[in-house]
């Protein structure tokens, strides 16, 4: 273990951690009763491969080790920066984890060269290497390899907050498993499930998707629903309330540089990006996770931050919005087209 910590240490991982390839049956009975309620909203896959989430084996045929890994990514600025951003309506609020590189080719890169120390030192041996990227239950390993605990909010949580990629390398080596997960250490703390803008934090460690700000501006491809528009603000792509507030971020360590901002998304604001045409976004976005939404999202997202514009923004603004607004109307998709009229509607009647 102490190797493989050293190894994944050089390789720029904050942290590593083994597991046996195993989920506990409570985690498994959570994720199934969370399908069943339907909460996953549109994200089909979620169940359609609930069965490979629950058997790591199935994945790789002889598993019975799993190595997770972390990696830091909150920006140089550190959270006081995205407090400003969500503070100011006219600017544009991007996920943390989205400003910079799009982290699962890194990830992937990172755990390769990991296996390939391995195999130098232990022998040829089976492995797959996964970063979001199949139905695996981050959240459950991470757990499980002592890297932290589920928070509340439902995401992996530690001494060193939750700003963190989690990646897996699945292995037939039987590995020496860390000893006893990590207890929880959220306590009576409610923070995260008070500041959630739209409630999607139904419960402590249960999050309703269909009401999540993250699921909304990402995942979900279609209209987003009328009574959580307004309460979206002005973030365009995913949402950090949730941890923002949370105590222990207090302590997150400045990310990976690789995960840098890029293309100004920290500091643009909501009529610059919405100016960008279709070939702007595709090449100023290159490397980016927010390239696979697409263009027709983006502006989705975008429109319905422009119509959240409050009284309190500049006339001027606010005025350049509109004018915005009615001319992209002129050649935009039918569920566009709804979501720009609907800003519309909301701007000009604080004329």
């Amino acid at each position: 273990m102490h190797a493989l910590k050293a190894w994944a240490a050089e390789l720029g991982f904050a942290a590593l951690g083994v597991s046996r390839a195993e989920i506990a049956p409570e985690s498994a009975q959570n994720l199934m009763a969370w399908l069943a309620r339907g909460e996953h909203g549109t994200m089909d896959y979620m169940a359609r491969h609930a069965a490979l989430r629950v058997a790591p084996t199935a994945l790789l045929p002889g598993t019975c080790s799993i190595v997770s890994v972390a990696l830091d990514y909150a920006p140089e600025a550190g959270l006081a920066a995205a407090r400003a951003t969500l503070a100011a309506p006219d600017r544009a609020y991007v996920s943390r984890y989205a400003l910079g590189r799009d982290y699962h080719k890194p990830m992937r890169q990172r755990l390769q060269k990991l296996a390939e120390r391995m195999t130098e030192a232990f022998g040829a041996f089976r492995y797959r290497v996964f970063s979001d990227s199949a139905p695996v239950m981050e959240t459950e390993l991470a757990r499980k390899a002592a890297l932290g605990w589920r928070g509340k909010h439902t995401l992996v949580l530690s001494r060193q907050g939750s700003l963190r990629f989690l990646g897996e390398l699945y292995t037939d080596l039987p590995l020496a498993s860390a000893a006893t997960a990590e207890a929880g250490h959220c306590g009576r703390c409610r923070a995260c499930l008070e500041a959630c803008p739209t409630r999607a934090i139904v419960a402590p460690y249960r999050l309703d998707a269909r009401r999540c700000i993250s699921y909304l501006t990402i995942e979900h491809a279609g209209a987003i629903p009328l009574a959580l528009r307004p309460l979206i603000g002005n973030r365009i792509y995913g949402c950090d309330d949730c941890q923002l507030v949370c105590p222990w971020n207090r302590f997150a360590p400045a990310g990976d540089a690789t995960f840098a901002p890029r293309a100004g998304l920290d500091t643009a604001s909501l009529l610059e990006l919405f100016a960008w045409t279709e070939a702007e976004f595709g090449a100023r976005l290159e490397g980016s996770p927010i390239r696979r939404i697409g263009f027709e999202r983006w502006q989705r997202n975008l429109a319905v931050a422009l119509g959240n514009l409050p009284e309190t923004v500049a006339a001027e603004t606010r005025a350049h919005a509109i004018l915005a607004l009615r001319e992209r109307a002129t050649m935009a998709s039918p569920l566009l087209a709804e979501h720009l009229a609907w800003a519309l509607t909301q701007l000009e009647g604080r004329i």
